[in-house]
């Protein structure tokens, strides 16, 4: 299933919530993709929030794995003020939470701080492509093309704790990023941590912040962006990582915070 797929098959049921489908080669280890259950927790809260609103920040906790095949997702309006709107979304498994985000929505208002970050120039001679290679690499990278402008691909022993780098997602023709798709190229990036070691590890995503630094509206291509990203502290098989991401036009989209685990 590509992208766009999966968040469409998102349907309002009779008994309440809403169920989606997920396939198998959105997997990620024993769970589907991190940045594909913020997408469907996002799409359900897009049913109870006012048309129109943006989002302004998403904070997910990844509870449980989640399997691929048929979800179950919930949604409900925390508080709803005159220009912010906060709202909570889970994906479940009969009684069992998996993942839990809460968004909070609001509209532009006038003010005399503006500030945006200027994207930085990145000087690569030699790029490196990473491959889908099938029963190694997870899953769901087959839908993205990614090249690491900085940094070292993971397992690859590097020294370096920032990382830069290009990402597309491979969806229908002429679809264009929505707010769901940035979610899913914004989460793309693994764990620093795995780049600096020199053999296979398990590392996954226990929180994820994600800011949106301007009213994003879509109408953006899905490739030709980028991510840059560092290794900010790790200790005790814990690590933080933050991450800048820019649109194709070099635009500043979205500031990204994880908290992760290392085996290793």
């Amino acid at each position: 299933m590509l992208y766009s797929e999966v968040l469409d098959s998102v349907k309002e049921q009779a008994g309440g919530g809403w169920s989606a489908m997920v396939s198998e080669d959105w997997l990620q280890g024993r769970s589907v993709f991190g940045g594909l259950q913020a997408g469907l927790a996002l799409r359900a809260m897009r049913f109870v929030v006012p048309g129109g609103v943006p989002l302004r920040s998403l904070q997910t906790t990844f509870l449980a794995p989640v399997p691929a095949g048929p979800l179950h997702l919930q949604a409900r309006v925390l508080r709803a003020g005159k220009s912010a709107t906060h709202v909570e979304a889970q994906l479940t498994d009969g009684q069992q939470t998996l993942c839990t985000a809460i968004g909070i929505f609001g509209a532009a208002r006038p003010s005399v701080v503006q500030i945006a970050p200027v994207q930085p120039a990145v000087v690569c001679d030699k790029p490196l492509t990473f491959p889908y290679i099938a029963g190694l690499t997870p899953a769901f990278t087959q839908h993205f093309d990614v090249r690491w402008l900085r940094g070292g691909l993971p397992f690859t022993g590097s020294k370096e704790t920032r990382n830069v780098l290009e990402i597309g997602l491979r969806d229908a023709g002429g679809s264009l990023a929505s707010e769901e798709h940035v979610l899913g190229i914004a989460d793309f990036i693994p764990p620093i941590a795995l780049s600096l070691l020199k053999k296979p590890s398990v590392g996954s995503s226990m929180t994820w912040m994600i800011e949106f630094l301007g009213n994003y509206t879509g109408g953006l291509p899905l490739q030709g962006w980028r991510m840059d990203a560092e290794l900010v502290a790790a200790g005790d098989g814990y690590t933080s990582q933050s991450g800048l991401l820019w649109g194709p036009d070099g635009s500043p989209v979205a500031l990204s915070r994880q908290n992760m685990v290392v085996f290793a």
